[in-house]
């Protein structure tokens, strides 16, 4: 039977009439947070400097000792930056763009120095990162869905509670449902979040349907006219048919009931994996028809550079990305904040 857990309520929310949803509580739970004052936060350019903390540390002061060395552009300067892109977890395709791209500037316009290849390189970063976003089309009526996909570990619930929070501080009424109904716990997870975010949840018992889920997840949502309903959905590989198939049955289910939905199918990628999630992602992408990234857990690793290959290589836009165990530690992703971040 599909349950409904109640959270505390969207302050939009009006009460079901669905006869097979029952209220419930999270009774003691530790991430019952929901009432809890929210700390001050920095700006949003503090919080990504913050964020890329240690990318920074590695990749920022290669480029500050390269370009304080560096009185006169050469090939041998460009080579030296290669090797710091390189080791940056850029990627080979997205550094050789870059490079392509300063060794034509210097061959029609010199550069004047290490302090002219800095403001270059950070135009560069820019202009990849900023080539694959797009406005999203909102639907014509509410709700807008997202599916969250990825492999097991990537941070898929937790990034569903974080985004449920973000859409209420842009005062937006959120739904959660729980369609990963195959791991452990997963479901138990996810209502610990909606609780800590205040939004409510459909759910039902693990290894149910997860189209069935979905379906009254949708039709509430729809009867009930919620902003954003919010996937999340089971881990899966590309190359695990009977789960993909499963997605395929649930982008149907939700067609059916909201015209254009998914909406949204954001790919959750750990930050921390670097160029080893890129090729995991690069199939993963062509498979599940993802429309954008969430980046997570970009705090705890030296390859943030992994933002500008995801965005060169996968010509998909990074969405969000997660810089911190907390609640509102979901940020929304700005390329120019992020490449001041690493370049000042």
């Amino acid at each position: 039977m599909i349950k409904f857990f109640g959270g505390k309520k969207d302050k939009h929310a009006t009460p079901t009439g669905d006869s097979t949803s029952s209220p419930e509580t999270l009774a003691d739970s530790p991430g019952d947070q929901s009432d809890e004052t929210p700390e001050k936060k920095p700006g949003l350019l503090a919080r990504m400097k913050q964020a890329v903390s240690r990318t920074r540390e590695s990749f920022s002061t290669k480029i500050e000792n390269l370009v304080a060395l560096t009185r006169t552009v050469d090939e041998s300067t460009l080579e030296e930056l290669e090797t710091v892109l390189l080791t940056s977890d850029l990627g080979i395709a997205t550094t050789t763009k870059i490079l392509d791209a300063l060794r034509d500037r210097a061959r029609h316009q010199a550069i004047d120095g290490g302090a002219e290849l800095r403001e270059l390189l950070k135009a560069q970063l820019c202009a990849i990162l900023e080539a694959p976003q797009r406005p999203i089309a909102a639907p014509d009526a509410p709700p807008m869905v997202t599916f969250l996909v990825g492999v097991n570990g990537a941070g898929k619930t937790t990034s569903a509670g974080k985004l449920s929070a973000w859409h209420r501080a842009q005062d937006r009424t959120v739904l959660l449902c729980a369609a990963d109904t195959f791991r452990a716990a997963a479901i138990e997870q996810l209502e610990v979040w909606a609780t800590r975010s205040g939004v409510e949840m459909i759910k039902t018992r693990q290894g149910g349907d997860p189209a069935a889920v979905l379906y009254d997840a949708a039709s509430a949502a729809k009867a009930r006219h919620i902003d954003d309903l919010i996937v999340d959905t089971a881990g899966r590989l590309h190359t695990k048919t009977g789960l993909m198939d499963e997605l395929d049955k649930m982008r149907r289910t939700a067609a059916k009931i909201i015209p254009g939905a998914p909406h949204q199918v954001l790919l959750v990628m750990d930050a921390t994996t670097g160029q080893n999630g890129l090729n995991q992602a690069r199939q993963f992408t062509q498979a599940a028809g993802v429309t954008g990234i969430i980046l997570t857990k970009l705090d705890g690793t030296a390859k943030g550079g992994i933002a500008v290959a995801i965005a060169q290589e996968l010509n998909l836009p990074v969405r969000f990305v997660g810089v911190g165990e907390q609640i509102s530690d979901l940020l929304e992703f700005s390329p120019a904040a992020f490449v001041d971040s690493l370049l000042g």
